[in-house]
């Protein structure tokens, strides 16, 4: 190994300690002193009662754990959202868990943490997962109901997805283990089944102080709408549990009983770990984004066996396509080539751009996999396609709307992994949020933005000093430096992975070691998803 292997080493295990620390922090969610409160009433954490539910020493995944990452800071901040997210097993049945962690705002919900209740309905209702709903919150969080409360994407959102959710056969169990209020109330009570536990947990429409206020009513909390009142009178809630304990333990209980999901029919083989050590990824990939290397040597530190067929090997050389197996499953793989190119014909071609050809071999690869039914996995470190005149006359925007055309109407499950840029419409070719993949997440050396921060910082000083020359000002090359770094620092902070994560672009930064858990736990999902239409691109500028 050389010098420069091992300052990428330094640099990219530095960045993994960085996002184990802040997962660390975010974690705490409310902190020591709340935990402990929570602990004096009888009740579990939010993280401590999924630990509780899932399988012991099984695998997990965490959606969206940096959601709300240095957002709503004048509020006190939102770790995790205020609530907890995970696709785990629960006596060996693959489900999602939604957590409400009451030492957050005692669980209230903003803007963020609907968005982040949204995706796991999404992920349930595309891959038919079960869903388990752990509720502990205090309602929409007031003093910023005008951004949660009647969008289409706002909290309401919610309560539809249930009944379209219960209309598909997608199994839904709640359990109310604190508050559960207002609006709130009726997200356990369009469950196919509800529990509550008892002196914690209570439903209500409106609690003891607002009935006091609307109808003169005195009546105190658990009169109103405690375990006994639901379970025994009202008849809105179907077991009573007498801690939280117990009512996990009776969860575990009901999907230990659900019938057996249907099989998409992927294919899949005995796992086998990669034959390149996996490690070597930390050395092979450059500290600098615009530092060029080859994506050929990362495949083979993520796929079975250090095994990658590639599909038109020697054709449309910048973006590498191919079949190959992760932990068993067989997958299709789309991936940026990031080395400099040189083709036949003596022209230079730079790593990470998509020229024609690059798009219409991934298209036809993309195509490829609907037809075999074979999963989708996409591994960006894009700047974007080709400009300038050649490019242009020869099709360009004709050739990349075939590839986007492509991953929009591909019906095989699509998984995206951002390892470094994630730029422009390149971000769109290679299945960014916005084109519907199963899961997509970032490693700690993602940036995602239109373009890069030192070029649009260059776009948006010349805009600025064209604003002052209008104004009959001049600019000096000190202040011309100045604003170019001002600039340059601001977008930066927008397209780093963290931005992404905490605005929900991406479901989660990972350890590049945890790829393959991810993928294989993402296509075991989707294999409970039977593929129902059939691929069809539509009209094309052929």
């Amino acid at each position: 190994m050389d010098i420069t292997f091992n300052k990428n080493e330094d640099h990219n295990k530095l960045q993994l300690s960085s996002l184990r620390r802040k997962l660390k922090k975010v974690k705490e969610g409310g902190g020591k002193s709340r935990i402990e409160k929570h602990h004096a009433q009888g009740k579990l954490t939010a993280r401590e009662r999924i630990e509780f539910l899932l399988d012991p020493k099984s695998d997990q995944i965490e959606i969206g754990a940096l959601a709300g990452d240095e957002m709503y800071e004048e509020h006190g901040g939102c770790p995790s959202g205020g609530v907890v997210v995970v696709i785990g097993y629960v006596r060996g049945r693959q489900c999602i868990v939604v957590a409400n962690d009451a030492t957050v705002k005692a669980g209230a919900w903003f803007p963020i943490t609907a968005k982040k209740n949204l995706r796991a309905q999404e992920i349930a209702i595309e891959n038919r997962l079960p869903i388990i709903y752990l509720v502990d919150s205090a309602g929409v969080y007031l003093p910023m109901q005008d951004e949660i409360f009647p969008d289409k994407e706002h909290f309401g959102r919610i309560f539809r997805n249930n009944a379209v959710m219960s209309s598909m056969g997608i199994p839904q169990i709640a359990a109310v283990m604190g508050s559960c209020v207002a609006g709130g109330a009726y997200l356990p009570i369009m469950s196919d089944e509800a529990l509550i536990v008892d002196k914690t947990g209570s439903i209500f429409l409106a609690g003891s102080y607002l009935v006091k206020a609307a109808i003169g009513e005195d009546v105190d909390n658990e009169t109103l709408g405690g375990a006994t009142t639901h379970c025994e009178i009202s008849g809105v809630t179907d077991y009573k549990a007498k801690d939280d304990k117990h009512a996990l333990e009776t969860i575990k209980n009901l999907i230990d009983k659900m019938g057996a999901p249907q099989n998409a029919g992927f294919n899949r083989e005995k796992p086998a770990l990669p034959s390149e050590n996996p490690d070597e990824i930390f050395g092979l990939l450059p500290i600098s984004r615009s530092e060029p290397y080859d994506m050929l040597d990362i495949i083979k530190r993520l796929v079975d066996n250090s095994e990658f067929e590639q599909y038109k090997e020697g054709y449309g050389k910048t973006i590498l396509t191919g079949y190959a197996r992760i932990d068993g499953w067989a997958v299709g793989i789309v991936a940026n080539q990031r080395k400099v190119i040189k083709t036949k014909k003596g022209e230079m071609r730079f790593g990470g751009v998509i020229y024609s050809d690059s798009a219409d071999k991934a298209t036809r690869f993309i195509a490829n996999c609907n037809q075999k039914k074979i999963p989708l996995v996409f591994l960006q470190d894009v700047t974007g396609f080709m400009v300038g005149s050649k490019s242009e006359h020869g099709g360009i925007i004709k050739d990349g709307a075939k590839m986007v055309n492509a991953v929009s109407n591909s019906v095989v499950p699509k998984f995206t992994v951002v390892i470094g840029n994630s730029y422009g419409a390149g971000n769109y070719a290679m299945c960014g949020k916005a084109y519907d993949p199963r899961l997509i997440v970032a490693w700690p050396s993602a940036a995602l933005a239109v373009m890069s921060g030192n070029s649009a910082a260059k776009v948006l000083l010349q805009i600025e000093k064209a604003t002052l020359k209008k104004q009959g000002k001049t600019i000096t090359k000190e202040k011309e430096t100045e604003l170019f770094n001002k600039i340059k620092a601001r977008y930066d902070h927008q397209i780093s992975p963290y931005y992404a994560a905490a605005h929900l672009w991406t479901d989660a930064i990972i350890d590049p070691l945890e790829t393959r858990k991810w993928i294989s736990m993402g296509v075991e999902a989707a294999n409970q998803s039977p593929i129902t239409k059939p691929f069809n691109m539509g009209v094309l500028q052929v």
